[in-house]
């Protein structure tokens, strides 16, 4: 019995107390059951009678009591207990709890799907990194957090499209040119340009194309410039994501905001709705009403539009590209934005705490180091690729908080022991193809007999238990957008398995001369956990070995 099959019990039970007259209340749709903390308080817990108490007017114990007594009767519960303020535990028998192994094998890749999240349409940015240089550390956490969470939302059941916002609008990119003439003339970069290696390189390969670069007229040399180098440094940019894994749907240009007059469309519409006005020859917009520390400015006195006015023509474009949900990843020197681009929501006829979420990341660091690409001193997401690896970095990102500051150890990711939880968690899976190879190889085929009840061992209650948990993780941590949920879950999952693996044999020993429905059930609880160790990682965007 699956969670989701309990979930039903239960409602159903409900639905046939009150059609006994035995409780009076609205049955809900759904309910959720979860895993208590001790295994000596059942499988399975639920609190849907102290939820309903108050409605049926009768104490929750009372309520929950009723329940208990149809929820025994069910096929595959063993035993129902009411404890403390009026909780449900619930016991499956082995059988029933055992035929879990089969469902996530039959269920394959799609176990740990669910519909929590559907009918919600979702425009989730991350990375939007300006192209004026490579992917640096500061990009990679968002890179690997945002891809993984499109992979769970998409996972339960929402309609997701993950986008990048290109900056190329704007005094950077002519910041970015200059300085990469300049490299072409072998001079220093202009003051706040951009003095990294990669510009060095980016001017090699523009005189190779252009040799005559050096003998155009200033305005002509810096336009090739600006747009060759753009070209090569986005191309380069979506190339290091795909070595990465990271998919995008979406590549939004900000320069076709200003090009397409949407930046003006967007202030008129703002206008509209009653929150622009005129001051001091600029046109603003009265954040303030919506809890910004202050009005900003849209169009400055000198007629050019403000990084802000573009923000705000953007949020619009999805606004009207249908995006009811729209979630930003930023990076932690943009607290300031969370007040305005909710302000702009409000300011747009929505509303802020349904229609827009902004999820800020806490800095990362090598060495204590925050790395800038000015500073010519980055260490970019090629250079990790090469020393960590994609797997490593991916999954050590993924396992933290995005609000907690992170700093990477790399020769400790790239170290192959048990202290490295990548590893422990690939070597896991890795165990299981090799249990399930040598299995076959001595005779043991789980399409030959499947028994559930004979799984009653310790310790492979508690490897069922957490597999049959997986859905619930993968669930709440698209709802909660917290991706590190399912790392630490897939840790606990490995060592039980591990566990597991050194308690009960899988193949006949030396001395078993028959292949049981005790080694083919066996099988059938290795290869599911094959499967969720697998299903697990592919969220977070790793590879599942099946040799180390």
């Amino acid at each position: 019995m699956t969670p989701e099959q309990l979930a039903d019990a239960i409602v159903a039970a409900l639905g046939d107390a009150v059609a006994a007259g035995e409780v009076a209340v609205a049955v809900p749709p759904e309910v959720r059951v979860e895993r208590p903390r001790s295994k000596e308080h059942g499988d399975w817990s639920t609190n849907v009678a102290l939820q309903l108490a108050k409605q049926a007017g009768v104490p929750p114990r009372e309520l929950a009591g009723r329940l208990a007594d149809r929820l025994s009767a069910v096929p595959g519960v063993a035993a129902v207990e009411v404890a403390g303020p009026g909780f449900l535990n619930i016991t499956l028998d082995a059988a029933s709890a055992g035929e879990l192994a089969r469902t996530i094998v039959t269920a394959g890749d799609r176990y740990g799907h669910n519909q929590s999240l559907a009918g919600h349409t979702i425009n989730l940015e991350f990375v939007s990194a300006n192209p004026t240089g490579p992917l640096h550390v500061g990009h990679t956490r968002w890179a690997a957090l945002g891809d993984a969470l499109r992979r769970l939302l998409l996972a339960s059941g929402a309609d997701v499209t993950a986008e990048h916002y290109i900056n190329d609008a704007g005094a950077q990119m002519e910041k970015f040119a200059a300085s990469i003439l300049a490299r072409a003339r072998g001079q220093q970069v202009p003051e706040g340009g951009y003095p990294g290696e990669y510009v060095t390189d980016l001017a090699k390969q523009l005189l190779t194309e252009r040799p005559d670069l050096l003998e155009l007229s200033e305005e002509e040399a810096l336009r090739i410039a600006r747009d060759r180098g753009y070209s090569l440094q986005l191309a380069h940019i979506q190339d290091t994501l795909e070595r990465f894994h990271v998919r995008f749907d979406v590549w939004f240009s900000e320069k076709t905001l200003h090009d397409g007059g949407h930046v003006t469309a967007a202030v008129e519409r703002l206008r509209q709705q009653g929150h622009v006005f005129d001051a001091d020859g600029a046109v603003w917009l009265r954040t303030t009403d919506f809890g910004d520390d202050k009005d900003r400015v849209l169009i400055r006195a000198n007629g050019e539009p403000t990084y802000f006015a573009a923000d705000a023509a953007y949020y619009l474009s999805k606004k009207d590209r249908g995006f009811t949900e729209k979630v930003y990843m930023l990076g932690a020197d943009h607290h300031g934005y969370v007040s305005r681009l909710k302000a702009i929501a409000a300011c747009a006829g929505d509303e802020p705490d349904r229609n827009i979420e902004v999820l800020i990341g806490q800095l990362i660091s090598i060495a204590g180091e925050r790395m800038g690409k000015r500073r010519g001193n980055a260490i970019f997401l090629t250079d990790l690729l090469e020393w960590i690896g994609s797997d490593p970095l991916r999954y050590s990102l993924a396992r933290f908080p995005a609000d907690s500051p992170l700093d990477l150890d790399g020769e400790q990711l790239r170290r192959r022991s048990n202290d490295n939880p990548v590893f422990y968690v690939q070597y896991a899976h890795a165990r299981t193809c090799n249990v399930s190879r040598l299995a076959r190889e001595d005779g043991v085929h789980p399409q030959e007999g499947f028994d559930p009840a004979l799984l009653q061992h310790e310790t492979e209650s508690l490897l069922l238990a957490a597999l049959g948990d997986f859905p619930r993780v993968v669930a709440q941590a698209a709802e909660l957008r917290e991706p590190h949920r399912v790392a630490r879950y897939l840790e606990g999952l490995a060592g039980r398995f591990h566990k597991w693996y050194d308690e009960c044999r899988v193949r006949p020993t030396a001395g078993e001369t028959d292949v049981t429905d005790l080694h083919r059930t066996r099988l059938w609880l290795n290869d599911a956990t094959r499967q969720v160790l697998a299903n697990g990682l592919d969220l977070l965007g790793v590879t599942a070995p099946e040799r180390m």
